[in-house]
């Protein structure tokens, strides 16, 4: 299919006019994406949301008239890379149905399950809790705070009105392991959906003129507001100051950087000489050697993770191994020269590692190999040229 082509089909799209086999190509103008070598074009904001409202509107109509017919491969193919050369930017596939090689199908016999709800949680005392193993109802009980664990699985802090400064001396650590990923209702109100091998400290009550928390790894917040009492968020060289909103800081040790992501409301950013700035919505502050950058960026791939995907836009395959490490709680060798490629895209973290890596290895410039192991500790991507 030409670009030519694919304009005619998307008029009789628009025109109401489309068969069902051709309404299901243009599905997969969405649903199919290639995972391709970054080609170095990137949308500015104005496309991206342009280019998404044609996706949801293309999808949301698909979608009520989707028959069970399959299309063949090569069709979707052919649909997809028109549909891409149209608007001028990289190939992608996002994989829906399975696509395995009778090569790729030996590399994948010892596939790994996504994470899931994972966490522990540590009293002051020094008592711990696996919130996997525990019931749901009153988990525990101290300083005049019940830890209440909700049937969704969430955390959840009831404070007691005779709760005072001995609640406020108290602290608690919840800790996500590779492979989890947990959320909490902290004393405030405040929601904090932690993801894969990160950790959050904070007092049992908030009672001061300051509401402060520390976080490792990675972690979305949505903040009550409370204009007397800022709330910081302290991770990696850097504070995070807000009175009410909802953001994504990322601050693990192996990345390269803290990204701090802001979706609603405004926050300050103080580095560990005291320097700060101060983010408006839709921009993303990334922390390097104490130095603070501000700039743009697109949200929803910052808290893609939040919202159960991994998303792509030029990123780095080290960077993606990174993230499938910790999600799937499996370490990661590289095996030969692999080439610097960057990828872009998007998959559901609810797929096994093996349908990821098949995305991936599409481009024909990565291989991969599931090596099995008797624990957790020894399962390992092998990856190839």
């Amino acid at each position: 299919m030409t670009p030519e082509e694919y304009i005619a089909l998307y008029e009789k799209y628009t025109a109401g006019t489309c068969s069902p086999e051709e309404e299901r190509l243009l599905l997969d103008y969405q649903d199919k994406f290639r995972m391709q070598e970054d080609a170095g074009n990137k949308l500015n904001p104005d496309e991206r949301i342009i280019r998404n409202r044609v996706y949801s509107q293309i999808t949301d109509t698909i979608r009520q008239r989707e028959n069970t017919k399959i299309i063949s491969l090569p069709l979707r193919w052919a649909a997809a890379i028109a549909a891409m050369a149209f608007l001028g930017i990289a190939v992608y596939f996002y994989s829906r149905h399975d696509i395995i090689s009778n090569n790729a199908k030996q590399h994948y016999t010892n596939d790994i399950k996504p994470g899931g709800n994972k966490a522990i949680l540590t009293l002051e005392n020094g008592e711990k809790i696996v919130l996997t193993d525990s019931n749901s109802g009153q988990i525990a009980r101290q300083a005049g705070i019940r830890i209440i664990k909700a049937t969704n699985g969430q955390l959840i802090y009831e404070v007691d009105k005779n709760a005072g400064s001995v609640a406020a001396n108290a602290f608690n650590t919840i800790e996500t392991p590779r492979g989890g990923q947990y959320q909490i209702n902290l004393p405030d109100g405040t929601k904090v959906w932690l993801n894969a091998a990160s950790s959050l400290r904070y007092p049992v009550a908030f009672t001061g003129n300051e509401r402060v928390v520390q976080l490792t790894g990675e972690a979305y917040f949505e903040v009550a507001h409370n204009k007397a009492s800022p709330f910081k968020v302290v991770s990696a060289g850097q504070t995070v100051e807000v009175l009410g909103t909802h953001f994504n800081i990322n601050a693990y040790a192996d990345e390269d950087a803290t990204k701090t992501t802001l979706l609603t409301g405004s926050i300050r950013i103080h580095n560990s000489s005291n320097i700060s700035k101060i983010l408006k919505p839709g921009e993303q502050a990334t922390l390097q050697n104490d130095d603070i950058t501000v700039e743009q960026t697109d949200t929803d791939q910052a808290i893609a993770w939040h919202n159960g995907d991994f998303t792509f836009e030029g990123t780095p395959l080290r960077t993606i191994m990174r993230q499938l490490s910790r999600w799937y709680d499996v370490e990661v060798d590289y095996q030969g020269t692999i080439a610097d490629v960057k990828f872009g895209g998007s998959i559901s973290r609810n797929k096994n590692i093996s349908e990821v890596l098949k995305v991936l290895e599409m481009t024909q410039g990565v291989h991969f190999k599931i090596m099995p192991g008797h624990t957790n500790e020894e399962r390992r991507i092998l990856v190839m040229p």
